[in-house]
């Protein structure tokens, strides 16, 4: 073996140890984030309330004297409990926190099935697509 085989075989033997290893891809499917606020225990309850109530129903717990949202937090609970058992379980919880994020989503998705369907026949045409996405710039 040449002088300059050798070197070109160091070189190459150099760059493949040298070489940055592919990424590692995450193969797990991650839950969406129950909320936007930071999650954060001893602080902030924020994420806490928006992954329990939903973020709407946060803001209106928000507004409530400590009374009436005991009163309504207990009113939650027993809608919580599937067993009525007395007891929330873990999966049950989970379920609910589900529920919540879920039925934002339905309402929203109501919401914008009303603003499109232009005459309420419960089918939105192309035409009332097009005048309800693109009204304004038509």
């Amino acid at each position: 073996m040449t002088v300059p085989q050798l070197l070109l075989c160091l070189s190459l033997s150099m760059l493949c140890i040298s070489s940055k290893p592919t990424e590692k891809k995450d193969r797990v499917h991650h839950e969406p984030q129950l909320s936007d606020k930071v999650h954060d225990d001893a602080q902030n309850f924020d994420y806490d309330h928006d992954a329990f109530l939903g973020a709407d129903e946060a803001k209106t717990f928000d507004q409530l004297t400590p009374e009436e949202s005991k009163e309504r937090l207990g009113k939650i609970v027993s809608k919580i409990d599937e067993d009525k058992d007395g007891l929330v379980t873990v999966e049950e919880l989970k379920n609910w926190i589900k529920f919540a994020q879920k039925r934002w989503i339905y309402e929203d998705v109501e919401r914008q099935w009303k603003g499109h369907d232009l005459n309420e026949d419960g089918l939105i045409s192309w035409e009332e697509y097009k005048n309800a996405t693109y009204g304004y710039i038509l």
